[in-house]
């Protein structure tokens, strides 16, 4: 790719960003799209669907931007909890290092790079024809003491990425702290999960519980909820949801409220009644059916191995859950519970070798759709390549000679059909997560979020840089001495594809979420279909599939550091963006149903120090290449070093994210021991766990003759 081409990709991608942030500005104003643009304070009552006209609604207007700029993070706190903070923890982590780097690639490096005669001589009257390879350290000449220059900027951008790693994972874990000290008592703090509850002749399992329990935890323990199978019961409430869904939506239809059918078969003959009524005795029908399967769950004790065990004190149910229980190590397995309301219900594997053989399913259906993947990439590579494309396809030689034709399908295009293919990734990679026996969204989420990013990292890098062959990929792994000369050779070519995937695939990304197009679209063809509705779907917050995305731009920005910094504007540009929008779309549009106070950010830890290391064996390789042997050899102690540095910060951090220390449970226990609200609270415990499912309820207008289960 020539500079030329480059720019005209940048300035159709900057224009695009500018027709979405007016748009929006515009779009956001309209009374028909407030449950588009701001979803949750239309849910939480804080803003009314306004009739009136006025001028201003069609005027764009940047107020927008000023509010999601002034938030404070006490604000977001409250908004999307400590999630969310360290969510937009990441913007700033990132503009904080590549601010940096920008400095240093651009006023230093990239002169010194166009300055080299390794590729072409220099030639500033023909800059914009300029292939992008000028502008990378491939142009220095072999053995050039100007390579001196990049050894140091790699020392240095090591350490200014370490310092604000351990910046950031001191204040995060101290917020975490914060937030725990600063908390109600929450009902996942007294629990823990029981998996592997041995069966007896004698007893139940629910009497197992209690006896097992009673007799070895008898000063802290105070209930247990027993699991039970639900799933028949989980697919006739889901059917009653529906059709009480549809039953509003005819009572709100003046229109429908008239329309009638016959009671006969197929409603062809028999009594006529109106569709409100019809719909409402099938949903008293389904109403029974529910109790019945209630009180048949209830009689026959369909119970799972498993329980939810709660105790009286915080520092009981730790105990509890660090000390195996017993001989057997697959029998009473505890685990932390989640918060009630984050309990994944569908999938629970109550004993450890149908969760074992799960994971390993799991593991093997990653490694194939990894492997399939490389078909999708193979083609974006062949599309990023003109002369291998016209080999494949010869119809398109004459095509390709027009200048932005051949732009727009070797850099635009390629771009957008990968981007394409990884939206597919983050739905499959959470059903795998729920496979593999999760008991919670957050877990599922968190899980999923770590497979993501190392699906996203491996194809979109590496199998990318190695041509997206499954042979040469097989091959760099085999020959792992050469590991660092291969991705020396390999990286530095690719540099034109990536500086074009961020422009194209990071800075539309950003724009598409803030425009919002698929909820406007489908809001507008509801709308048209069926008028306007009452219920408004809020969110979550889909850190699946944006922090991975998040975090494969700081792995290039840090890799291409040093390599091609022209990539680091770029960069900084989509983490500029990225730091309003998502600000804009945490207050106004997604609304967390569940908090795991903080725990992504070692994952953001672990990927950041990944880029660091990567980057280092890219510069051993490329020193050694470019006939700098003495560079080469001081760059492993740096290696050597963010290892280390990675250790202390695991040593250091890590555990306050698995669990609190018996100092701070023992402190939150002595201060809660005289409010006297816990008696309240502990006997709320009791039933906090209680499967859904089994819950009555309240849809039908006899709801209120009918309106628990028949057996409880």
């Amino acid at each position: 790719m020539i500079l030329s081409a480059l720019l005209t990709s940048v300035g159709i991608n900057l224009l695009l960003c500018i027709l979405f942030f007016t748009l929006y500005s515009i779009l956001r104003k309209q009374p028909s799209n407030v449950d588009v643009y701001a979803p949750r304070l239309v849910a939480e009552g804080k803003l009314q669907n306004s009739s009136g006209f006025s001028l201003d609604r069609l005027l764009p207007s940047p107020g927008w931007v000023r509010r999601a700029w002034q938030l404070s993070e006490d604000e977001i706190l409250e908004a999307a909890g400590l999630d969310g903070v360290v969510f937009m923890r990441i913007f700033t982590f990132s503009l904080k290092i590549f601010s940096f780097m920008g400095l240093v690639g651009i006023f230093i490096l990239l002169p010194i790079n166009y300055v080299g005669k390794q590729l072409n001589a220099i030639d500033f009257s023909d800059l914009p024809n300029k292939s992008l390879d000028a502008f990378t350290i491939s142009n220095l000449e072999d053995g050039s003491k100007r390579l001196w220059v990049h050894f140091a900027a790699v020392y240095l951008a090591t350490g200014v990425v370490c310092y604000f790693l351990y910046y950031e994972y001191r204040y995060i874990s101290s917020k975490r702290l914060d937030l725990f000290y600063s908390s109600k008592p929450q009902p996942h703090q007294f629990t823990i999960l029981v998996r592997g509850i041995p069966k007896s002749s004698e007893s139940t399992s629910s009497n197992s519980v209690y006896n097992f329990f009673a007799e070895y935890h008898p000063s802290t323990y105070l209930s247990h909820t027993m699991v039970c199978r639900t799933s028949k019961l989980q697919g006739l409430i889901t059917d009653a949801k529906k059709l009480y869904k549809k039953l509003t939506h005819l009572k709100s239809d003046a229109h429908a409220q008239h329309k009638s059918r016959r009671t006969g078969f197929l409603g062809l003959w028999g009594q006529k009644e109106t569709l409100v009524d019809h719909y409402g005795k099938k949903l008293e029908d389904l109403e029974e059916n529910v109790r019945m399967e209630q009180s048949d769950v209830s009689l026959a004790r369909e119970e799972i191995p498993m329980a939810f065990v709660s105790f009286n004190t915080r520092y009981g149910a730790s105990t509890a859950l660090h000390i195996k229980q017993s001989d057997n190590p697959t029998e009473w397995v505890t685990e932390v519970a989640p918060e009630p309301h984050d309990v994944y219900w569908p999938f629970f594997y109550a004993t450890f070798l149908p969760r074992w053989i799960s994971k390993l399913i799991v593991i093997v259906a990653t490694i194939i759709l990894t492997l399939l993947f490389l078909i999708p990439v193979a083609i974006v590579q062949s599309l990023a390549n003109a002369s291998q494309l016209v080999k494949w396809m010869p119809f398109l030689k004459g095509i390709l000679t027009i200048t932005f034709v051949s732009q727009v399908i070797t850099g635009y295009l390629p771009s957008l059909i990968l981007q394409w293919f990884l939206s597919i990734v983050p739905p499959i990679m959470k059903i795998f997560s729920s496979m593999q026996g999760y008991i919670s969204h957050s877990e599922i989420e968190k899980s999923a979020c770590t497979k993501v990013l190392w699906f996203t990292i491996w194809n979109i890098f590496f199998a990318t840089v190695l041509s997206g062959s499954a042979f040469s990929m097989a091959e760099f792994f085999l020959e792992f001495k050469n590991i660092p000369q291969t991705l020396a050779i390999a990286v530095p070519g690719q540099a034109s594809f990536y500086i074009s995937y961020v422009v194209t695939t990071g800075w539309t990304s950003v724009s598409s979420e803030l425009f919002r197009m698929s909820p406007l679209f489908w809001s507008t063809i509801t709308c048209c279909a069926r008028g306007s509705d009452n219920e408004v779907d809020v969110s979550s917050v889909p850190y699946a599939s944006i922090i991975p995305k998040h975090l494969l731009f700081v792995l290039l920005g840090i890799t291409y550091f040093f390599l091609a910094p022209l990539i680091l504007p770029f960069v900084l540009a989509y983490f500029c963006l990225g730091y309003v929008v998502y600000r804009n779309q945490l207050i106004n549009v997604y609304k967390p149903k569940f908090d795991t106070a903080g725990k992504f950010w070692p994952i953001v830890h672990n990927s950041t120090v990944f880029s660091l290391i990567l980057v280092q064996a890219l510069a051993v390789g490329l020193f050694g290449l470019k006939l700098l042997p003495l560079a080469s050899s001081l760059i492993l102690p740096l290696i050597v070093l963010t290892l280390l540095f990675n250790e202390y910060c695991r040593k250091r951090f890590l555990p306050i994210f698995q669990t609190y220390s018996a100092e701070s449970l023992i402190k939150k226990d002595k201060k809660d021991h005289n409010d006297p609200a816990m008696a309240d609270f502990l006997n709320k415990l009791v039933p906090a766990y209680r499967d859904p499912a089994l819950m009555p309820l309240h849809y039908s207008r006899n709801a209120n003759d009918h309106s628990t289960p028949l057996l409880s």
